[in-house]
Parts: C-alpha cells; structure tokens; sequence
C-alpha cells in the first residue's frame, strides 16, 4: 500500500510542477485574467493523480472457475486533468469533462473446471480445449479515457458524481500459465494432456483483447484545502474485454477499478 500512495504524491508532485512551470512563464496579469474569465462563466480547472485497485472479472463467477487463490493488484496509476461546467448560478449542479491516462493491472491464481483455453504446446503451436486445474493469469490494460460526469456540489466540501467512460486501449496484456492439471482437446471426451510438477504451459490472449471499452463512473471529492482535493472513483465496465469473435474464454469478463488520489484545483 505505501507504494502506491508514494507513486500516487510523486505522480500529482509531477503534474503541480508542470502547471507551475506552465504558469510562471505566464504574465501574473494575464493568469488572473484568465482565471477571472474562467469564473466568470462557471469553468473551474483540475488535475488529479491517483491509482487503481480492483480486478477484471466475470460476473456472475460461472462454475468453471472452483475457487480464487491468489490476487495481486499491479502497480495502476492514473492522471487526469478536467473541467467542470457550472449550469447553476449557486454552483451546485455542473457538467464535469476530462482525458485521463488510466492503467489497469492485477495478477490471479484459480482452481478452475473445462474452463476453455488455448494454450502454447512444446514447438510454439497454440491447443485447444478445455483445461482442468490451475490457472495464473496476468492482465494489465493501459487506456485513454473520457469521463463525462454529471456533478453535484453538496456543500464546500464535499461533492459527488457520475456519468458514463469510454476508454481507448493504447497498449495490453493478457497472458499467463497453466499448471497441475490437464487439457482435454478439442472438448471434454477428447484427448488428455497432463501437466504437474514444474511442467506448465502458457497461453497468451493480448490480441483478443477489445480496442474500446465503456462504462460507468461513480465517485465523490473532499476538499482538503483551498486547492487540494481527496478524491475516490469507482469505475465499472459495461462491455467484455474481449472481442466478440473470440470463443476460447466462453463467458465475459468486465474491468471493475476503485481510484483514490489527490486533485489540485486551479
């Protein structure tokens, strides 16, 4: 946990160091101006840096999979900058639009049943069929994301939101293991290779994965102090990973994120 918090202050440290380099070339003037202007008609400015916790999951958990033993959440930070719309004159109701660099990371071990797979054999071709055993599995999903949130404020400190997301996968991974079990090919009447002991075989999903992903975000902010605000947002996708042309895995699986940080308002 203390890494990630560290990563999280060095992240938002970074991004306040750029706006302040950003500024300090900008006349005094001419930034109150701007701010003045922006305030003016109900615009209002963040940045935030935070990190995310959490899983891509099946939901329902289908009865292939027996049992969880092992999570690991990766290292999954974010950075957003935003702009919040006030349609109110007292600023309670707004509209909240911005473009956040999301990662998305955990590893897991499951004791699964004829869950479908494709694995790698012994010279480089993929076999497939249904696996018996034990599955590690490593997902990690860098994203360009698109909030747009409808927001109230429900007193000076404290505000809510949510709205829809839609994410662009830039760069993924979906690949791992499997290990203690066997492999019926092509189906569950079907020829038995085993594995156990060291004897493992790897299976790797990446170009099956989805290009666009889209969701919803619910989430709510604590203003610390004047420009620094505590923030939470849970994330939850709404459509598979993966492509629809892809069988092997036979159920969906959805990207379910909770991301606490730090904001610093303008």
């Amino acid at each position: 946990m203390k890494k990630y918090i560290i990563a999280c202050l060095l992240a938002l440290t970074a991004g306040m160091s750029i706006a302040t380099a950003q500024n300090k070339s900008v006349p005094k003037e001419a930034e109150h101006k701007g701010l003045l202007w922006s305030a003016l008609h109900g615009l209002e400015y963040e940045f935030k840096a935070g990190v995310n916790f959490g899983g891509t999951a099946p939901l329902p958990l289908p009865q292939e999979i027996r049992s969880i033993d092992s999570y690991k959440p990766g290292l999954a930070i974010s950075i957003e900058g935003n702009v919040t719309k006030w349609i109110d004159k007292n600023k309670e109701w707004g509209v909240n639009l911005g473009v956040r660099l999301d990662t998305k990371s955990m590893t897991t071990e499951a004791t699964v049943k004829n869950y479908g797979m494709e694995i790698i054999n012994n010279i480089g071709r993929p076999t497939g069929g249904l696996w018996t055993g034990g599955v590690k599995t490593k997902v990690k999903m860098s994203l360009l994301t698109i909030p747009v949130l409808a927001t109230y404020q429900i007193n000076k400190r404290w505000r809510v939101s949510a709205g829809p997301y839609f994410s662009y996968l830039m760069d993924g991974d979906f690949s791992g293991n499997v290990y203690e079990g066997h492999l019926r090919t092509p189906d569950a009447t079907g020829e038995m290779i085993s594995f156990s002991g060291e004897s493992i075989a790897t299976y790797d999903f990446t170009d099956e994965l989805r290009n666009f992903q889209w969701g919803l975000q619910v989430g709510g902010s604590w203003k610390a102090y004047r420009h620094l605000n505590v923030h939470a947002d849970l994330t939850w996708g709404l459509n598979d990973i993966f492509n629809k042309e892809f069988k092997t895995i036979t159920f969906a699986m959805y990207p379910i994120y909770l991301n606490i940080g730090f904001g610093y308002k303008f």
